[in-house]
């Protein structure tokens, strides 16, 4: 290997001088001129300012007919008396909100966990 030594430095160079900066004579060749940046010339016209779209924000929680508002989720157990019972849930709540329209139901079977893990029937009703 080659015996380095550490403590001369690298050629004629010195390493306590600073390292210059600019030209010979000291001083740095600064550009103020603005950067093209290959567009428009930035000496000609000023640009209007762009008008922003004049969007409504809405004013009311109301939706329209097609917009889905809420959901609610009933289940049971798959049995006959538990389903017979489902249906009576279903039109009471109805019964007592008038004002729901339905859009749209989902129907799905799963399990669902509780003291036992048993499969029910879920019904999504989307309004």
């Amino acid at each position: 290997m080659d015996d380095i030594d550490s403590s001369r430095p690298y050629g004629n160079e010195d390493v306590d001088e600073p390292i210059p900066i600019g030209d010979d004579t000291g001083q740095m060749k600064v550009s103020h001129s603005p950067l093209s940046l290959g567009g428009s010339d930035a000496t000609g016209p000023a640009k209007s300012p762009v008008e922003k779209p004049n969007i409504k924000k809405p004013t009311d929680n109301k939706g329209s007919a097609d917009q889905i508002t809420g959901v609610k989720t009933f289940f049971t157990k798959l049995h006959p008396g538990a389903m017979e019972f489902l249906d009576e849930q279903i039109q009471k709540w109805l019964r007592e909100n008038p004002g729901v329209h339905i859009k749209l139901t989902n129907t799905t079977t799963g399990e669902v966990q509780a003291k036992k893990t048993e499969p029910n029937i879920i019904i999504h009703v989307w309004y």
